[in-house]
C-alpha cells in the first residue's frame, strides 16, 4: 500500500495537483477495485476536478454529492452559509436559488432545527444532483428559472433567501482556473457583462417572496459589493455588506426598507 500511495502521489504531483497526498488518500478510499482506482487516478491526472472523480465535495462539514458539469461548492461560500445561518431561526422558511448541488441550503438547514428548505436551479443536471442531496435532508427541489418554479404559496413567507448566483463578468470567464472554465457549466459561472445580471433579476422580485422580516443574502465579490448594494436599494432592500479576508468572501445582505 505504501508503494501504491507513493506512486499515486508522484503521478498527481506531476500533473500539477498541489495537495497530492490528500487527494491520493481520498482516491484510495473512494475506489472499490484496483482497476477503478487506476481509472480514477488517470481522470484526476488528466485534469478532471477531484470532486467529480470521487463523486462528492466537503462543504460546511457535510458530504455533498457532485456530478460532472455541476458547480462545485467553494470554500468561500461557507461564509455565505455562516451569514444566513445567523439569521435563520428554528422553523424558518429557507429558499436556495441558483442552488447547484443544494449545498448552501443544506448547510443553512443543518444549522437550525425544523428548517423548511426549498431549492431551485435552471440546469437539469444541477437539479438532479440537488435532489440527491436536498430531498434526502427533507427539502424540496424545483427545476426552472429563478423564482418561476417555486410554489406560489411561498410568496411572502420566505425568511431567508440565499443566493450564490454566477457573478463572473462574461469577459473574465477566460481568466478562471481551467478546472472551472473547462469542466463546470458556463451558466453557473457567467454573470453577464458586469457579472450582476442574475443579481438584478433576483433582487427585482425578492420583496414578493420575502416574509415581512425576511432577508436576501447574495454572494458577490469585494469589487462588486457596492454595485450589488445599489441593486438592493433600487429594489426596496436595505443593504449591509459582510466580508471575510481569510476566505476572500463577500456577502451583501438585504432587508426590507418598510
Amino acid at each position: 500500500m505504501d508503494n501504491l500511495f507513493a506512486n499515486i502521489v508522484t503521478k498527481l504531483r506531476a500533473a500539477g495537483c498541489v495537495f497530492a497526498e490528500d487527494e491520493a488518500r481520498l482516491l484510495i478510499l473512494a475506489a472499490s477495485t484496483p482497476a477503478g482506482l487506476t481509472a480514477m487516478v488517470e481522470r484526476r491526472a488528466d485534469g478532471l476536478p477531484l470532486e467529480y472523480v470521487i463523486g462528492w465535495a466537503e462543504f460546511c462539514s457535510l458530504r455533498i454529492a457532485v456530478e460532472p458539469g455541476v458547480f462545485i461548492p467553494r470554500r468561500r461560500t461557507e461564509f455565505l452559509v455562516r451569514q444566513a445561518a445567523a439569521l435563520a431561526r428554528p422553523g424558518a422558511v429557507v429558499v436556495d436559488l441558483c442552488c447547484g448541488t443544494g449545498a448552501v441550503g443544506m448547510a443553512v438547514a443543518a444549522s437550525q432545527e425544523g428548517i423548511e428548505l426549498h431549492a431551485a436551479d435552471i440546469d437539469p443536471a444541477a437539479v438532479r444532483c440537488a435532489r440527491r442531496n436536498v430531498t434526502a435532508a427533507g427539502g424540496h427541489v424545483y427545476e426552472g428559472d429563478l423564482y418561476e418554479p417555486l410554489p406560489i404559496t411561498l410568496q411572502g413567507r420566505v425568511d431567508v433567501l440565499v443566493v450564490n448566483a454566477p457573478y463572473v463578468p462574461t469577459e473574465e470567464i477566460r481568466l478562471l482556473p481551467a478546472e472551472a472554465r473547462i469542466h463546470e457549466a458556463r451558466a453557473a459561472l457567467d454573470g453577464g457583462g458586469d457579472g450582476l445580471d442574475i443579481q438584478r433579476r433576483v433582487a427585482a422580485e425578492a420583496l414578493c417572496w420575502l416574509a415581512p422580516d425576511g432577508c436576501l443574502l447574495i454572494e458577490t465579490s469585494a469589487r462588486q459589493a457596492s454595485q450589488t448594494a445599489e441593486i438592493f436599494v433600487r429594489n426596496g432592500l436595505i443593504p449591509q455588506a459582510a466580508s471575510c479576508d481569510e476566505w476572500e468572501a463577500t456577502v451583501v445582505i438585504g432587508t426590507r426598507s418598510t
